[in-house]
């Protein structure tokens, strides 16, 4: 049957809201994403922001890069309001961040929340003064900040001055040791500035992030002993395909499950006009998988062999899975709890009819070499047994009986009694 989410002894961190998602403290570990679309195109960025939010992402950030991406900046909000999609928006400034929100106001007042890179936001003198006016505008405004710092665009300066330091050590560092201190140096010491700059305690996020996995968990170990911040966790460049998902799930799954961590974004490089939703799910399926969220019902399903030589079940599955994530829109305004529900796709008869039992609802298909006869199992009872062309149509069919007598308003559903 279904479990109920894993508890795991989180980081202390003070929490931070944005928008209406909170984030740190005792809150759930939030999933975000960011757009692809340029953002001067207010009408594209904005259909790519409420597939981003339907797919499940509770943060969606945007980049504002120039002027013109400033100006859409309010409108992509106001599109987004008229669809009834109240997702915040996080506004991911670099270099010419000051300007754009000094000339930009209602840009400024449109974003939920502004990402600061101490590393391009100035160089030397202008760097503190092109900070503090960012810092300025959020505690004018009272926006939250992130305050990230990337391996990729870590302050030069700051490392010329770490690696000097280190080579009059007794027993020098190494240079990964010394770029991972001026990552947390960075993000520390920008905190700190910003909070002597008037921005309140609790509207302040941290994140270090780097391309590498070992790399990524060392940096986040050290940070979340040094600071009390919620942690925004992701690597920064995860890559294509297979590699980024194994890469994220290898790094982000150490640290969740060491109870660091707040917030999480998977950086996929998608394929040419692939799905950007993809990051979203991915995320998702973590935290679900790991037992700390549930965000749709999960199929179990075999990996084959053997006996499994039709793609029967694999289809099926396939075509399960897709439809209840079509149906959880409606279904979570309906439903409470239905998240939460499992659901067993089984392929032949060896682990087919026990797994089938544990899931709250399973059908076990026969294999190889016999006409598809499928046992259904219902919270651990056989019901009916499918049989012919329209097996996925009534296994369906029973999945929709299911959610609506178990998930009901009043209903309490069998594996949580």
């Amino acid at each position: 049957m279904t479990s109920k989410p894993t508890t795991i002894s989180r980081q202390t961190s003070t929490p931070v809201r944005v928008g209406q998602v909170l984030i740190g403290g005792d809150a759930p570990v939030v999933v975000q994403s960011m757009t692809n679309t340029d953002t001067a195109d207010a009408n594209l960025t904005a259909g790519q922001c409420a597939e981003l939010a339907k797919a499940g992402s509770e943060l969606v950030r945007i980049t504002v890069n120039n002027e013109d991406a400033a100006r859409a900046v309010p409108k992509i909000r106001n599109q987004l309001d008229r669809m009834g999609i109240a997702v915040p928006l996080v506004g991911d400034f670099h270099f010419n961040g000051h300007k754009l929100l000094s000339r930009h106001p209602a840009c400024a007042e449109a974003l939920a929340k502004y990402r600061i890179n101490p590393g391009n936001v100035g160089r030397g003198k202008k760097r503190d003064e092109q900070f503090a006016q960012m810092i300025e505008f959020a505690c004018r405004l009272e926006k939250p900040v992130r305050i990230g710092v990337n391996w990729g665009s870590l302050d030069q300066e700051l490392l010329a001055r770490k690696l000097d330091d280190n080579n009059h050590l007794p027993k020098p560092k190494s240079l990964t040791q010394v770029t991972h201190d001026s990552l947390i140096e960075s993000a520390l010491s920008s905190a700190r500035r910003a909070e002597q700059l008037g921005l309140a305690h609790d509207r302040i996020i941290l994140s270090c992030k780097l391309s590498g996995v070992q790399e990524l968990i060392s940096v986040y170990r050290d940070l979340a002993k040094q600071c009390h911040y919620p942690l925004h966790l992701g690597l920064t460049e995860a890559g294509l395909g297979s590699k980024g998902i194994v890469a994220s799930t290898a790094a982000l799954a150490v640290l969740l499950q060491e109870g660091i961590g707040d917030t999480i974004r998977i950086s996929l490089t998608p394929d040419p006009g692939g799905d950007r939703c993809r990051e979203v799910i991915v995320a998702q399926e973590i935290l679900q998988t790991m037992g700390l969220r549930s965000f749709t019902p999960m199929v179990v399903a075999c990996p084959g062999c053997g006996r499994t030589t039709s793609d029967y079940f694999q289809g099926l599955a396939g075509k399960i899975q897709s439809y209840m994530r079509r149906q959880m829109p409606e279904w979570r305004k309906r439903y409470p709890g239905v998240e939460e529900m499992s659901v067993a796709v089984m392929g032949c008869v060896v682990n087919g009819p026990g797994e089938s039992k544990n899931a709250n609802i399973g059908i076990s298909l026969p294999g190889s070499g016999e006409h598809p006869v499928a046992p259904v199992y219902v919270d651990g009872k056989k019901t009916v047994t499918l049989k012919g062309d329209t097996i996925a149509k009534d296994f369906q069919k029973l999945i929709d009986d299911y959610v609506t007598t178990h998930y009901g308003t009043g209903s309490v559903p069998a594996h949580m009694d």
